[in-house]
């Protein structure tokens, strides 16, 4: 990994985390991996959800990742450990504190999921993708679920198949959502 990143994630150092920006991307792209591993481990620790510091060098981490992952084209490459980090937003809440204010976990699945689908043309980002993503659908985020199901309809133009296993779970959230719409009124 990157000294820098090491750095920052390993002694989880704020004050150096916005240096990441300072870094070409292409010095950086073989660590990406690594790092999204690094960011599941810190992500996964039972005070996550309370330290505003740790939370902070996660979110600064992963928008440098995401834009060096988009910048040098290399979402095949690092698809699993960002799939990985986006599955372990799973085992946590998801479900908005107040009314617009979003969980840890549920900043990290948004800022990863763009990443991810924004690749729906990308069969083999998808196939590992798909399978992750049907499961954000009902987990109580109706954000992530309006923003997964945008992403999982322009999947479906490209590359129908890969929505074939999980055709059940997309309807019940579609009729899900038109049932909270109408109470809504």
């Amino acid at each position: 990994m990157h000294q820098l990143f090491r750095l920052v994630l390993g002694q989880k150092d704020l004050s150096r985390a916005g240096d990441l920006f300072s870094l070409d991307d292409s010095e950086i792209e073989d660590s990406l991996t690594e790092a999204l591993e690094q960011i599941k481990i810190i992500s996964s620790s039972s005070d996550y959800q309370t330290n505003n510091n740790d939370q902070a060098v996660v979110e600064i981490c992963i928008t440098r990742i995401t834009t060096a992952i988009r910048e040098t084209e290399s979402i095949e490459k690092h698809a699993k450990a960002l799939v990985g980090l986006w599955d372990s937003c799973l085992e946590h809440n998801l479900r908005p504190f107040g009314k617009d204010e979003d969980t840890p976990h549920a900043k990290i699945a948004s800022d990863i999921m763009s990443c991810i689908l924004q690749n729906y043309n990308r069969p083999p980002v998808m196939a590992l993708a798909i399978p992750i993503a049907v499961k954000f659908l009902h987990r109580g985020n109706k954000d992530l679920c309006r923003n997964m199901s945008n992403y999982l309809s322009l999947a479906a133009i490209t590359k129908a198949d890969l929505l074939a296993d999980h055709t059940e779970v997309i309807v019940k959230s579609i009729l899900q959502g038109m049932i909270n719409q109408k109470t809504c009124f």
